[in-house]
């Protein structure tokens, strides 16, 4: 059965609904986008704190050196235009600037293949005689069983495209590698301790001291933290900090039940404000304004309201002069490694090279068998709990959530299938008698829950998904977050490309001939073959949501102006809360973002010859995002995540994903549709992109996974092969580590050959943005460290954590300052930086009249100050 005789024997409630879906969606995505983008020009200048914080929290940033983005009124359009994206690279990270990176060279696929794809196949599936209608009239179901031969322009632009596409993964694999080596080389990051220093897991019981380590690693060795169990300890030291907040809230209530008093006293005219000060209330300042009732109280026990109940103030200091000494016997303890140990160890070098040497030999399959490890990990970086867990906990823990995430995966399939079948719901009225009213339904209306309906289900339904995920990688006992972002990158595609494409896919088809299937059984797979590219159509839409709707809500960033300008109010009341709102940037999640836009390229690229009609519209989508997470990034967000770019690197390779479906489906397609010729050369392509795959993957991986092992000399070609052909990858070819770290390892000259080939192709010095990475890494000096500092880097945080100091808001009346010198005998306290407006609400001095909506010009000093108060300035080892 051709697809014409199909398309005319079927009613009119079969017909094509794609223009009227696509509509239906961009309509009122457009308006929501267009009133957010309204808004946010609206508030940029209100809100400063939501929409422009990097132009006045630059300081609380070490690695942000001098250049600071404009602030006047419009002077970020200019900005936004003339300053490059490199600007990220040097005032944030290497993992920002490669995802705006990621979002350029997807819009430019995308670009380049609807400039290959629609001035050929758009006339050629037009012509095609299927008989379609709307959108599928140029897509591959427009051909009829008598234009056969026209497969071939499918096939010989599908080895052009995908061609390019593999060309620009393997330049940018190529260009990932020299920028990330000349970053990671430059002397203020290559001087840092943590580009020394080796993290390393699942150490025998042998190697746990430090006369083993010195023998196995030799005199490059320089400072050892030996892994202490301080599970007791974080419960300790959690305890201090919970009762130590307790006690600066109920200081805070205090002094603003006694303020609020004063106020109303005030505002009555009470002589009582002015009268003389009798000797008790010379004793106790402010007294006259303070009540017993105002004193907090709380019941001990775990159950509410039961127990027996105690002043709040005066049990919290008799509990931290419990607490503290206690917390600082266990720290000293741990600090001399008197405590019981866990298989980890933190090892520094004496060069940076040196741990890159020692991190390429102690492979998984290499004695003693320290794996995972990790290298540039700081210590807010590390997931300490993971420490304690052993080798084969471990194992069985990635057992688990594997199953976990594969049974998950099959979970979500049945309401993926749904959302599916809702966007081709118009095809399933003859056979489901209670879809009968769709049939009466305003084709506006069928439009908006065929395309905009889906559509927005769907993505509720993903965005559980990488929480999921990322706590999976945490459980699965990962020990970095950077490991655990990667982890959630590689199960979340997975998610992305099974969920979102495969399973809607085949879903959104398998409804569109429904009734068809149901008439003719045995012409399923013909039919279906037929129908598939009609849920590009699906896809068409789903871009639009996802490009329209993420960039309009990302520049309004409704979330953070919610917390800020509601939230806040309700919420913050202590100094401490309010400056830690103010001051904290908030960060992205590589494990979620590259997926989300990674599967949006595969997609595309999956439909490039099927229905290129959807590469236009990703390209115009992938733009749009570009355009809103550019401004994010040199206006907003801040890295809070290192993978030192791996996670760019995975993104690419992950495209070639899409690569594979699209080729697998053209010869499905052309299989059904018996095009014998056009079958053998895209199988003949097949063959060839996978063993070009296999070469580049084992060329590139080392390259990716570590540094050059010879740091010297700027000629480039040395990335990928040493003068006297020796390869840098020793994950598989090195010896045992029974010498020295400088003992070379033993050349693999296969992969060398590899390497060599590619470099021939993909020469970087070829590419004009080679010519500028070194110029892209910012010249700063290396950083400095006290001696205190060194010593004490890389143990737990529960270790070296000191107590919190206790901030409240300063009064008039003198309570605060009581409250200071009593509380000080316990623990450091401060009413500096904050205090009571003139209804008697908390306030940090920061925040001025707008509690941190306006410009934050003069607040730089202020916060530094108060930064200092508390004692929380962070450094970045």
């Amino acid at each position: 059965m051709s697809t014409s005789q199909t398309a005319g024997s079927g009613t009119a409630t079969n017909a094509s609904n794609s223009v009227s879906g696509f509509l239906s969606t961009l309509i009122p995505v457009g308006i929501t986008a267009g009133v957010f983008v309204t808004l946010f020009f609206l508030f940029r200048n209100r809100f400063q704190r939501v929409y422009r914080p990097r132009t006045f929290l630059e300081t609380l940033h070490d690695h942000e050196k001098s250049t600071q983005l404009p602030r006047g009124r419009f002077g970020w359009l200019k900005s936004f235009r003339d300053i490059p994206d490199e600007y990220v690279l040097n005032h944030q990270s290497l993992d920002g600037y490669l995802y705006l990176r990621f979002l350029k060279m997807l819009a430019f696929i995308c670009f380049v293949g609807a400039c290959l794809t629609f001035p050929i196949l758009f006339p050629v599936n037009a012509t095609g005689g299927g008989g379609q209608t709307q959108f599928d009239a140029i897509s591959f179901s427009n051909i009829n069983e008598a234009g056969k031969n026209r497969y071939y322009a499918h096939v010989f632009l599908g080895w052009i495209f995908f061609s390019f596409v593999m060309y620009v993964v393997t330049r940018e694999t190529v260009y990932f590698i020299n920028l990330r080596r000349a970053y990671l080389l430059a002397p203020f990051n290559a001087a840092r301790m943590s580009s020394r220093t080796v993290l390393f897991t699942d150490v025998p019981d042998e190697y746990m001291s430090k006369d083993k380590l010195q023998e196995l690693f030799g005199t490059s060795l320089h400072r050892i933290w030996l892994s202490t169990d301080c599970k007791d300890l974080e419960d300790l030291v959690e305890e201090q900090d919970k009762v130590a907040l307790k006690l600066e809230n109920a200081e805070i209530k205090l002094c603003k039940a006694a303020n609020k008093r004063r106020l109303k006293w005030e505002k009555k005219g009470d002589k009582r404000k002015d009268g003389p000060a009798d000797d008790a209330e010379l004793a106790s300042p402010g007294s006259r304004y303070q009540k017993q009732k105002d004193r907090p109280t709380h019941r001990l026990g775990k159950i509410p309201c039961m127990g027996h109940k105690v002043d709040t103030i005066d049990w919290a200091r008799s509990e931290l002069r419990r607490i503290l000494p206690e917390v600082e016997k266990e720290q000293n303890a741990h600090q001399l490694a008197n405590a019981k140990l866990v298989p980890a160890v933190f090892i520094e070098f004496d060069s940076q090279q040196a741990a890159e040497t020692a991190l390429r030999r102690m492979t998984p399959r290499k004695s003693p068998h320290m794996n995972p490890r990790a290298i540039s990990a700081t210590p807010s970086d590390i997931v300490w709990k993971n420490l304690r867990i052993n080798k084969k906990e471990r194992a069985t823990r990635k057992l688990a959530t594997t199953a976990f995430l594969t049974a998950m995966i099959l979970f979500w399939s049945f309401p993926v299938a749904v959302v599916g079948a809702i966007s081709n719901i118009n095809y399933l009225v003859d056979r489901v008698p209670f879809l009968s009213f769709i049939e009466k339904i305003p084709r506006v209306v069928l439009g908006v829950v065929t395309g905009l309906l889906p559509s927005l289900m769907l993505s509720i339904l993903m965005a559980l998904v990488p929480i999921v995920c990322r706590f999976m990688a945490k459980l699965s006992g990962e020990v970095t977050l950077a490991a655990v972002e990667l982890k959630t990158q590689t199960w979340y595609m997975a998610f992305q490309v099974v969920q979102v494409f495969l399973i809607t896919t085949f879903s959104s088809g398998a409804a569109s001939v429904a009734t068809q299937i149901i008439n003719q059984p045995g012409s399923a797979t013909t039919l279906l073959a037929e129908n598939l590219p009609k849920a590009s159509n699906f896809f068409i839409s789903y871009i639009i949501v996802q490009g329209l709707g993420f960039a309009g809500a990302n520049l309004l960033n409704i979330v953070a102006l919610g917390m800020f300008v509601v939230v806040g109010r309700f919420v913050d009341s202590t100094p401490r809360k309010m400056f830690n709102r103010y001051i904290k940037l908030s960060g992205l999640g590589w494990g979620s973002l590259y997926p989300k836009f990674g599967n949006m390229g595969i997609i595309a690229i999956t439909y490039s010859i099927i229905a290129p009609l959807v590469l236009g519209f990703a390209a115009i989508g992938f733009l749009v995002i570009y355009f809103a997470v550019r401004y994010n990034s040199l206006f907003v967000l801040t890295n809070d995540i290192d993978t030192k770019g791996r996670a760019y690197a995975k993104a690419m390779q992950q495209l070639m994903v899409g690569v594979y479906l699209a080729e697998v489906c053209l010869i499905g397609l052309f299989a059904i549709n018996t095009a014998p010729g056009p079958i053998v050369l895209m199988v003949v392509f097949l063959v060839a992109t996978i063993m070009y795959h296999i070469t580049m993957h084992t060329a590139f991986n080392p390259l990716i996974e570590y540094l050059p092992e010879r740091t010297s000399g700027t000629d480039q070609r040395d990335l990928f092969m040493t003068k006297d052909n020796k390869s840098y990858d020793a994950t598989t070819s090195c010896s045992p580590p029974t010498g020295p770290p400088e003992t070379p390892p033993k050349p693999n000259t296969f992969t060398a050959k590899k390497a060599a080939l590619f470099n021939k192709y993909f020469d970087p010095k070829r590419f004009k943005s080679h010519t500028t990475v070194q110029k892209l890494v910012p010249d700063w000096a290396p950083p400095s460290y006290e001696q205190e500092e060194k010593e004490l880097a890389y143990f737990n945080p529960a270790v070296t954590s000191p107590p919190p100091v206790l901030w409240i808001a300063r009064d008039e009346m003198g309570i605060s300052e009581r409250e200071v010198r009593e509380t000080r005998d316990v623990v450091h306290c401060t009413d500096e930086f904050a205090g009571f407006d003139e209804k008697g609400k908390v306030v940090w001095d920061g925040l001025g009249g707008s509690r941190g909506m306006g410009s934050g010009n003069q607040c730089e000093p202020i916060i530094v100050n108060s930064l200092r108060a508390l004692g929380i300035i962070v450094r970045h080892i």
